[in-house]
């Protein structure tokens, strides 16, 4: 697998004394309250109700104490109930279905998509991507921000970007093929699902030009990036976002991060949370919270995100000096709680996919049809027909109660049975309740 040497894209804000950072990130949090007071509406309502009057009444230090605010704030004003800037400054409006097709839309400034695209060009640029790459860009684009954010940093850096998108599977590996791009970018899901393609047509990682792929929205592991670079012949790197703060770009893994995320930390000021919103010390596991410093069109204090990670400081003798975050160990609305034991779907993940027999499709189910009695399933698909399906997965189960610390259900079933998506992400959890369904070769 060839490498790529990492570079400071902005090495004034991703390499400097993080006490010289501290002093931007406070100027800017002032400038951000005093921009939302000025602009009124539900936050700056807020704001006034815990005594602050200006920007000079807060700081870092006392950042905390604000209250926080959630997707429950967007749903219930919305479309664009807390943005603070006149309609005519909005230049693009993003967002996503939010649970149950429920719509969150975040409008942007021009002035947020120049942020956005600085912030993605410099997770481009710590993935090792040059001017001289060519980025093979199969995220979706459209109102889902991450096509249109790797394409925004791509072109920032001086890199060429092929907008795939998502589907179309087969012209894909023609041009991965023909035009031999070095940089892919896509949901994991959709990069293993693009690797089985290559594999089904009879190529080989060789005879691509991969060199690195930037895969995110949605959680993995390090067990399923051993799955992808064993498929693509690539360095998998993992970048986070959500459409609310920006987009991708929020942090990503550079080739030097050893294994987390940078946070761009002088435009997102990131907390991590117990459930009662008290920030907890660095490598303990917390909800994200994020303060969008920059932001101009919808900016947001204290926003959770849902998601849980844990947070570090920069790597020891790095050039690269800017806070840390772990991948996502799951989302707080997917923590499953079976017979009292608290389990996230990739703690599972990390069991199956460390087996070799296994391949990269299975489905959580969890289980409460009878609720006296909750049960996990787990279905899985073999990577071969050759695996003895019994042995398997009695292996499974013993490694997954002691990963776990309860039984599970766990099913081996034909290729094909897992539900695939070609587009988006992968569905990998579903929930059973008195009444619905199994789905067919599962249940």
């Amino acid at each position: 697998m060839r490498t790529l040497n990492p570079v400071l894209t902005e090495p004034d804000a991703e390499g400097v004394s993080p006490e010289r950072r501290a002093v931007l990130q406070e100027q800017r949090l002032r400038g951000l309250v005093g921009r939302v007071l000025r602009g009124g509406g539900v936050l700056a309502g807020r704001l006034r109700e815990c005594g602050v009057r200006s920007g000079r009444d807060v700081s870092l230090a006392e950042l905390h104490l604000l209250p926080t605010l959630s997707k429950r704030d967007l749903w219930d004003h919305y479309p664009f109930g807390l943005r603070v800037v006149d309609e005519r400054e909005v230049v693009c409006v993003h967002g996503s279905s939010g649970t149950g097709g429920r719509p969150t839309l975040i409008p942007y400034t021009a002035h947020d998509v120049d942020v956005w695209a600085r912030v993605m060009a410099r997770a481009l640029g710590g993935a090792g991507v040059t001017g001289r790459s060519l980025i093979h860009n199969a995220y979706g684009y459209g109102l889902f921000t991450g096509g249109l954010g790797v394409h925004h940093g791509g072109m920032r850096l001086g890199a060429t970007v092929l907008p795939l998108s998502g589907g179309m599977t087969e012209r894909q590996v023609r041009l991965l093929v023909d035009l031999r791009a070095d940089v892919l970018c896509c949901t994991p899901s959709y990069a293993i699902h693009l690797g089985e393609a290559l594999r089904a047509a009879g190529i080989s990682p060789r005879q691509l030009g991969l060199r690195v792929g930037v895969f995110g929205a949605e959680p993995w592991t390090a067990e399923m990036r051993g799955q992808i670079e064993g498929l693509l012949g690539l360095r998998a790197l993992d970048i986070y976002g959500l459409s609310e703060i920006i987009g991708p770009g929020v942090a990503c893994e550079s080739l030097d991060s050893e294994g987390m995320l940078n946070v761009a930390e002088d435009h997102f000021y990131v907390e991590a949370v117990d459930a009662d919103g008290r920030p907890v010390p660095d490598g303990t596991p917390g909800e994200l919270v994020f303060t969008t410093l920059t932001k101009t069109g919808m900016p947001l204090i204290r926003y959770r995100s849902g998601d849980v990670a844990t947070l570090a400081g920069p790597v020891p003798g790095s050039a690269r000096t800017l806070r840390r975050m772990s991948k996502l160990l799951g989302r707080v609305d997917d923590m499953l709680v079976v017979r009292g034991v608290n389990v996230f779907p990739t703690e599972i993940e990390a069991v199956l996919l460390a087996d070799n027999r296994v391949s990269p499709h299975y489905l959580v189910v969890e289980d409460r049809r009878v609720a006296a009695r909750p049960e996990l399933r787990i279905a899985v698909e073999p990577f071969a027909d050759s695996v003895d399906a019994g042995a398997l997965g009695r292996e499974l189960t013993a490694a997954l109660r002691e990963r776990l610390g309860i039984g599970c259900a766990v099913l081996v079933v034909e290729p094909g049975v897992v539900p695939r998506t070609e587009t988006g992400k992968a569905r990998r959890l579903v929930r059973w309740s008195t009444g619905d369904a199994p789905l067919p070769g599962i249940g």
